[in-house]
């Protein structure tokens, strides 16, 4: 190639150039080498811009006849090795970065990288350069890991992974068992299938690969285990306080009347007083949650919560107050306030100078209730959620503060279904930890005539399963490549702003994973 002039004159650069006019070019439909030139034709391609100007290259290049006589193209342009593409008005270079900023951004994004690189292409441009790559071949995989996630509203999709090189093969909208077990079909040869605990990933993959070892995932199992935790605690709410440390007579009491009555006397007390006699009413009359949501007007969640408090004072919104930095100060307030100083804004320069940095704010709502003839609101410490006792019992051992070992310890001993919850779950833990699966049929036994609902209920699924589960237990295969990669979907899907249609999602899905594997080879086998 001869190039002839350089113009540099305007805001971009403009490179002239032509091929050489005695030079064979093969034939572009059946590859025979031609010098017959018919014509000449100058092409404009664009190229990466230099030094911030975008870059014009237009190159004079040969129409040449074809002279194979059996080849269906009379004439043919010729092509510059590393320079031009048929069909094609940008350099590989350019195409390149297009294909890689659609890859990354999609659209939108993809085209305000390109105009700060000096190239200008609408969205729809960007995102069709993305369509025409080519997927990588799809390999079969030994070990293959299936997922499913949230694709839009109450739509799910199915996510499949190569659970040995790590990357994505495929996703698809929806999840039912027909689609998996097509897939496992088409794609003889795998051996062993990682999933969750769904039923219908079980059946598509009994259906389409039987000879496939199915491995139920840990993190699942133990996620539903602790689900069933919290609904035991749940349950037991009324032995929860016992997980507090009994009051020293020393301690100041609180007066628990006063503060129900002011609390009764507000517009959110009567309100929560008002919905906890007309839900226990409906209770009361055999109704379900659904109807008496219904007939109410209400969430259902929110009337399972007032359904399961025993006072209404337990769905007050306000919880008991937590310790601040303010404490160690209230003795002080309290000085003050009897000797006369009932100026917040005086109380606070004082506590300030005594080294308090909290807000006057702060100071100023400390002592409301000493305006209302009301004491002092004291700290004291709140009974645990149920999900934070479901915590407690499903944490290590090793792990547990002492302030949550203690705590757990007296709730325990106060409750004896409690202690037994306790004891299955650190019975699991064990085989986890170790890898054993044969204690797991007498554990699944003893879930089942635990005399605990929740625990029987998952006992029952368990034992449906049990063989996966085993796997899941005693071998080192589970799905969290699944979730790694569907963590990356939900990113992908936010970058476009959740529009994204399942092939676009599946072309940047699959395609971004390969880019980034091939830039990480790259830099890990450059030269230091």
């Amino acid at each position: 190639m001869l190039v002839s002039s350089v113009d540099g004159s305007g805001p971009g650069m403009v490179v002239r150039a032509r091929t050489r006019s005695h030079a064979p070019a093969p034939c572009t439909g059946c590859g025979t080498p031609s010098g017959w030139c018919h014509s000449r034709y100058v092409r404009r391609l664009g190229d990466a811009s230099l030094g911030g100007r975008p870059v014009l290259i237009e190159l004079s290049v040969r129409r040449l006849y074809c002279e194979n006589a059996s080849c269906g193209k009379a004439t043919f342009a010729e092509q510059v090795p590393g320079l031009t593409v048929r069909y094609q008005r940008r350099t590989p270079l350019l195409q390149h970065v297009v294909e890689a900023a659609g890859i990354l951004l999609a659209g939108r994004g993809g085209t305000r990288m390109l105009q700060v690189l000096d190239v200008t292409l609408s969205r729809c441009t960007v995102l069709s350069q993305l369509m025409r790559m080519p997927l990588p071949p799809l390999v079969t995989p030994r070990v293959l890991g299936v997922d499913d996630f949230a694709l839009y509203g109450d739509t799910y999709g199915t996510l499949l992974v190569d659970a040995t090189t790590r990357l994505p093969l495929t996703l698809w909208e929806g999840r039912d068992a027909e689609q998996l077990s097509c897939w496992l079909r088409e794609h003889p040869g795998v051996e062993i299938v990682c999933r969750d605990g769904s039923l219908t990933y079980r059946q598509g993959i009994t259906a389409g690969a039987p000879e496939a070892v199915q491995v139920s995932d840990r993190f699942h199992m133990w996620q539903g285990l602790s689900r069933r935790v919290q609904d035991v605690a749940a349950a037991h709410r009324g032995c929860l306080p016992a997980a507090l440390p009994p009051a020293e007579e020393a301690d100041p009491v609180p007066d628990e009347e006063t503060a129900e009555d002011t609390a009764a006397d507000t517009r959110a007390g009567r309100h929560a007083r008002r919905l906890f006699e007309a839900v226990h009413t409906l209770t009361a009359s055999g109704h379900s949650y659904s109807a008496m949501a219904r007939e109410l007007g209400l969430d259902r969640r929110t009337v399972r919560k007032y359904a399961r408090a025993r006072t209404w004072q337990e769905v007050m919104r306000r919880p008991p107050r937590k310790p601040s930095t303010l404490d160690p100060y209230r003795d002080y307030l309290q000085q003050r306030w009897d000797e006369g100083e009932h100026n917040a804004m005086v109380l606070h320069e004082e506590l300030r100078s005594k080294g308090y940095l909290g807000h006057y704010q702060r100071v100023k709502m400390a002592i409301a209730p000493l305006r209302r003839g009301l004491p002092l609101d004291q700290p004291r410490e709140r009974p645990p959620s149920p999900r934070e006792a479901a915590r407690w019992i499903t944490t290590h051992p090793d792990r547990r503060s002492l302030h949550t070992t203690d705590r757990l310890h007296r709730l325990l001993e106060h409750c004896p279904e409690l202690k037994r919850t306790h004891h299955l779950v650190r019975r699991f833990a064990a085989m986890l930890d170790n890898h054993d699966a044969a204690p797991l049929p007498s554990w699944l036994d003893e879930l089942a005539h635990s005399g605990l609902p929740p625990l029987s209920g998952i006992a029952g699924a368990l034992r449906e399963d049990q063989h996966a589960v085993a796997q899941g237990i005693s071998t080192t295969y589970s799905s969290g490549v699944n979730e790694g990669r569907i963590t990356d979907v939900k990113l992908q899907k936010r970058l476009m702003a959740g529009r994204a249609d399942v092939p676009l999602l599946r072309h940047r899905v699959v395609l971004i994973a390969h880019l980034r594997r091939r830039y990480a080879d790259r830099s890990t086998t450059a030269p230091r």
